[in-house]
């Protein structure tokens, strides 16, 4: 279906074609610009084996060489993320120069985030995942507004592109942090819930900038922040209530260059679900609200409340005020979206654009998903000497990978639309949500390093 056609309810523009690619940053010719990005990360790879390198193993090396042309190439297949990684990097360099004194880069002291104030209050990671998470919300908030009033659209885009900056700043300052601690203490922070649970915000806000930007409508921003900022609320009970900011040495077990490469793509997989799951839940919404069709709101009410009280089944065992209060939240949320599906259905981009992002998303995640279970299968063999073990993790992921693999062949070969497709994904986002939390809260095993 092409890009240019004008659905009903969703206009859709097409913007005059350029040398460098289409107006909103897609990808064209490669200039001159790609290639001053390629070799400014080629000079950054270098330097960094030239430092580092004695703390690299061989395999590590040709990760970072590798990453310089993933990024590169992703950079030119979307230049909105040349921006973002430009401006975060330079940004992480100053932070870390600020750590040092402006004694040099391979310097530091962490006491300075106490008392350096761009340290204290902006830079450090821990500000700045504060800074991303209060961004978060507040998009959500104006995307929501958005709906009847563009100017708040607008600035939703902004602060959810400013709180992926944040959050990409902090996560590149928290690697430098943990070096800081001690040689043997510093790792990639992809390692434990607090550091996993910014990964899958901002994997779940740039697929779907990216889907704003391609799709030209910014009514689905309300939709798919409610699920980063109900990970922004699980995140901030879990850093005050556990310290989980804290960086701690990896266990044995991850001190693993596989965890470089199978964790990222296992939250590609998370963070496109659960975008899929939200466009199903707005495809929902938009047919419901062009029928007016009360008895069709049950299920969808009901499955809507589980899904807000998720966080407080998994987030404690016990039934603490904190989720009581969030899951009454959530509720009443989901019951004024579906009293006001009319109106929300109206600015929603047609049946016909929700389902391709549906269909999307979830073909990009079930890829990226099953490249990270093959991964995790070679890294098992290179732990423990096997490559299944029918662990948990092992089992739920299996359950995953099974659950989309039979979405995406019902609709290849039977032709999969509609509510059934919108109401699958829905449900596709409780199977992941237990697979990537619910077996650390009430499952054990050899994957249980981030037990709540």
């Amino acid at each position: 279906m092409s890009e240019s056609t004008t659905y009903s309810g969703a206009p859709m523009w097409q913007p005059s074609m350029t040398a460098s690619g289409d107006g909103r940053g897609n990808r064209g010719k490669p200039d001159w610009t790609d290639i001053g990005f390629f070799l400014l990360l080629a000079g950054g790879a270098a330097y960094a084996l030239f430092a580092l390198g004695d703390s690299m193993d061989y395999y590590e090396k040709l990760i970072l060489c590798g990453a310089v042309g993933v990024l590169s190439w992703m950079a030119w297949l979307w230049r909105p993320l040349r921006t973002l990684m430009l401006a975060s990097g330079l940004t992480a360099l100053f932070a870390i120069w600020l750590y040092s004194g402006g004694q040099g880069l391979q310097q530091g002291d962490l006491s300075r985030a106490e008392t350096v104030f761009f340290l204290k209050y902006l830079f450090s990671s821990q500000s700045a995942v504060l800074w991303m998470c209060s961004l978060f919300v507040l998009a959500m908030v104006c995307y929501w507004i958005g709906f009847v009033s563009n100017t708040a659209a607008w600035l939703g885009t902004v602060l959810t592109w400013s709180a992926v900056y944040a959050g990409t700043t902090g996560m590149l300052v928290r690697w430098r942090e943990g070096h800081l601690l001690g040689p043997d203490i510093g790792h990639i922070p992809v390692s434990n819930l607090y550091e996993v649970f910014v990964l899958f915000s901002l994997i779940t806000a740039l697929f779907y900038l990216y889907y704003e930007r391609r799709y030209a409508t910014r009514a689905l921003g309300g939709f798919v922040l409610m699920v980063i900022s109900s990970a922004v609320v699980f995140l901030l009970w879990y850093s005050f209530t556990r310290d989980a900011f804290q960086i701690q040495p990896l266990v044995p077990a991850l001190k693993s260059w596989w965890m470089k490469l199978h964790v990222p793509a296992n939250f590609i997989g998370y963070g496109t679900f659960s975008l899929a799951a939200m466009v199903g839940f707005a495809y929902l919404v938009k047919e419901h609200g062009e029928t007016r069709s009360r008895a069709k709101l049950i299920p969808l009410f009901l499955l809507g409340a589980i899904l807000c009280a998720e966080p407080m089944i998994f987030g404690s065992r016990e039934f603490s005020p904190t989720w009581m209060i969030y899951f009454g939240i959530g509720a009443i949320v989901v019951g004024t979206i579906l009293t006001f599906r009319g109106t929300i259905a109206a600015r929603l981009p047609s049946l016909q654009v929700l389902d391709d992002i549906m269909y999307r998303a979830i073909a990009i995640g079930f890829a990226f998903f099953t490249v990270a279970t093959i991964l995790g299968a070679l890294w098992a063999a290179d732990a423990w000497g096997t490559y299944w073990q029918w662990d948990p993790k092992e089992t739920w992921a299996l359950i995953v990978w099974l659950n989309y693999a039979a979405w995406l062949h019902m609709r290849l070969m039977k032709g999969l639309r509609g509510n059934m497709a919108a109401y699958w994904a829905l449900g596709g986002l409780l199977i992941t949500s237990f697979a990537f939390l619910g077996v650390n809260m009430f499952l054990s095993g050899l994957h249980s390093y981030g037990e709540l």
